[in-house]
C-alpha cells in the first residue's frame, strides 16, 4: 500500500503529479508505515533510488547524484524520527531539497 499511494488520484487530478512529489512520498510513506518487520529505513532509501533512478531523475545533467548516500541516509532517519503532524512539512522539505539539487 505504501507504493500504490504515489498514484493516487483524485478524478483525473493526480495528488502527487512531479517525480519529486511521488519520490518524497515513497520515502515518507515505505519509512513511516512500516510495511516490514526491519530494515523499512534501508528499504525505503533503495525503493527511493530506484524510484528516482527508473525515472530518470537520480542523475544530475553533469552525471552527480541528486543525492548523495549520507545526505539520504540522514534525511530517511528525519522522517523516520519525525511526528505524524509533521508529515506534510517533512515531505515538503524532502521535495525542496529534491529540487534544489537539480
Amino acid at each position: 500500500s505504501s507504493v500504490n499511494q504515489i498514484k493516487q488520484c483524485f478524478g483525473d487530478t493526480e495528488l502527487y503529479p512531479s517525480i519529486e512529489e511521488k519520490a518524497a512520498n515513497l520515502l515518507y510513506f515505505i519509512t513511516k508505515n512500516h510495511s516490514f518487520v526491519d530494515g523499512n529505513k534501508r528499504i525505503a532509501a533503495a525503493c527511493f533510488l530506484y524510484f528516482m533512478e527508473q525515472n530518470k531523475a537520480l542523475l544530475k545533467p553533469d552525471g552527480t547524484s541528486i543525492i548523495d548516500n549520507a545526505a539520504l541516509a540522514a534525511l530517511t532517519l528525519f522522517i523516520a524520527t519525525s511526528k505524524p503532524e509533521e508529515a506534510g512539512i517533512v515531505k515538503q522539505l524532502t521535495i525542496s531539497i529534491l529540487n534544489r539539487n537539480k
